[in-house]
């Protein structure tokens, strides 16, 4: 017995892994609403038409939004039949699935919790029969650490961010811009892309806000985790005066 939290990626037949393969820019986050999807799509091109059309084909769009030339759209969808999906053979298996998922570059990501370590095993193993997937990530999780078990799932911490600010905050650690003192400049980091200073910095506080806020729940939870065990105080081992 033992719970277990695993990340996988895998390749099957589904639109939304297709896309991403098609239009290799795209990020694309999925979340189940009744008998729907709703989709947060997002772009390096704003101005490519026949990404927009093929966004357009999804299913109704709900919101638009153009970060310089950069898109991120949110679509409703019912273009993966949601009794067929991956996330039924989870349930199958006693897997609880962790949205949302992701496609990107022709793979669908995905993070699981079994409350088993059988039932993590046997759902791998029946993914494996039929699809391509590759295991990226298997943790045990005690007991106490359930409240913040998910702390560690990269999807969910940089969620949100687009391509451009991922890219301006692995130049800026790269350059050493985070060292104290600085290894780099603003001016230094934005040298080594073909965008103006202003812009690259744009970016990069933008990546630096989002991942801020995307990890304060985590830290919220981590640290009334502690205080918890603060308040509850050291036990003490039972005397042979407890006893008699």
């Amino acid at each position: 017995m033992g719970m277990y939290e695993v990340s996988f990626k895998l390749r099957h037949e589904c639109p939304y892994r297709e896309i991403s393969e098609q239009f290799p820019g795209v990020s694309i986050r999925e979340w189940y609403l009744q008998d729907c999807q709703v989709l947060e799509i997002t772009a390096l091109d704003a101005d490519d038409g026949e990404l927009l059309e093929v966004i357009d084909g999804l299913g109704t769009v709900l919101h638009t939004a153009v970060d310089g030339s950069d898109l991120n759209v949110i679509v409703q969808s019912c273009s993966c039949p949601i009794e067929e999906s991956i996330v039924r053979k989870f349930e199958r298996h006693n897997c609880v699935h962790l949205p949302p998922t992701v496609y990107r570059n022709g793979w669908e990501h995905y993070s699981v919790i079994g409350f088993d370590e059988n039932d993590v095993t046997a759902l791998l193993a029946e993914l494996d029969e039929d699809r391509e997937i590759d295991i990226l990530s298997k943790t045990s999780i005690e007991e106490r650490h359930v409240p913040h078990s998910s702390l560690l799932s990269i999807d969910r911490l940089f969620d949100g961010l687009t391509e451009r600010q991922l890219e301006a905050l692995r130049i800026a650690l790269d350059a050493g811009y985070y060292n104290q003192p600085r290894d780099a400049s603003i001016e230094e980091l934005a040298e080594e892309t073909t965008v103006a200073r202003a812009t690259f910095e744009e970016h990069l506080r933008k990546a630096e806000n989002k991942l801020v806020e995307n990890a304060g729940q985590f830290v919220r939870l981590l640290t009334e985790t502690q205080e918890d065990v603060l308040r509850a105080g050291p036990q003490r081992a039972p005397t042979t005066a407890d006893s008699d």
